[in-house]
């Protein structure tokens, strides 16, 4: 799929000098995700990774947790009314004896933190779904100064954002530091779920022994998808939300947030961060 990037045509304005020119923009278009035919939810993306996109997010929602609860992921044809494939719409097939849960009670109650419910309601529900208790043992232990140079290597690998400075991303790495995976997105939580999906369909779940840091805020949901995946560490660079917080707290998951260089703030599980003495 071609459609990362698209080209549009601007007005650029420099010290008073105008000229016309085309611009390369990040891609941004709707994707139906469908589950055993019906559908399930929409999410605006950048195309790209879509059937990992569409497995984290059925990891994030409780509904999936290894590969082989997956039978099939494919674009469904005919998406159009004339018949032809937009390559927006994905339906994924559960395997025999998979149960089909509720989905649009539970995603009502859990699923984000701007759906307007209660913080103790989306707390409880994914304290009662989660498949991968964050127990990492041995317990995974990172030095601040190894967190400190992780913002500077996710920005390094960021290929298109490179080209339209218009995306976030998500990167999984190694208590040691080795980069594993990273993946951009429009959406900070769609490149999450492309990160947590590929590592289903590899069978690499639950991530225990790995560090997530996003380039944006650590919203609850992503604190969520975090926790869902098994992941212990999440870091990002910029602030989180008090619900993310309070998430972290009741899951064992290690919180960072404002990495920036050689500062950083511990929100939650700083037994995990060498941290010295006189704390």
């Amino acid at each position: 799929m071609g459609r990362v990037t698209e080209r549009r045509r601007t007005i650029r304005i420099r010290d008073g000098a105008v000229s016309s020119r085309p611009d390369t923009l990040v891609a941004e278009e709707p994707l139906e995700i469908r589950l055993n035919g019906k559908p399930l939810a929409i999410t605006m993306r950048t195309p790209g990774d879509d059937f990992a996109l569409a497995a984290g997010f059925l990891v994030s929602e409780g509904v999936i947790g290894a590969a082989e609860e997956l039978q099939s992921i494919v674009y469904c044809a005919g998406a159009q009314t004339d018949g032809s494939n937009t390559y927006n719409v994905v339906d994924v097939k559960l395997a025999p004896g998979v149960t089909v849960p509720d989905i649009t009670l539970e995603r009502n109650v859990y699923t984000t933190s701007s759906c307007g419910l209660c913080g103790k309601a989306s707390l409880d529900a994914v304290r009662t779904t989660a498949r991968f208790p964050i127990a990492d043992t041995p317990p995974v232990r990172v030095e601040p100064s190894l967190l400190a140079g992780l913002p500077d290597r996710l920005r390094a690998a960021q290929q298109v954002f490179d080209r339209t400075g218009g995306l976030h991303a998500a990167a999984l790495f190694s208590p040691d530091g080795e980069l594993l995976d990273i993946r951009e997105d429009v959406g900070r939580h769609n490149a999450v779920d492309k990160i947590v999906g590929r590592a289903l369909r590899d069978g690499r779940l639950p991530l225990s022994r790995s560090i997530l840091l996003v380039s944006g805020r650590a919203s609850f949901e992503l604190a969520q998808k975090a926790v869902m995946a098994g992941i212990p560490v999440l870091a990002a660079v910029s602030a989180p939300s008090s619900l993310a917080v309070d998430l972290a707290a009741e899951t064992g998951l290690t919180l960072v947030g404002f990495l920036r260089g050689a500062n950083m703030n511990v929100y939650a599980g700083d037994e995990r961060i060498a941290l010295g003495t006189g704390v």
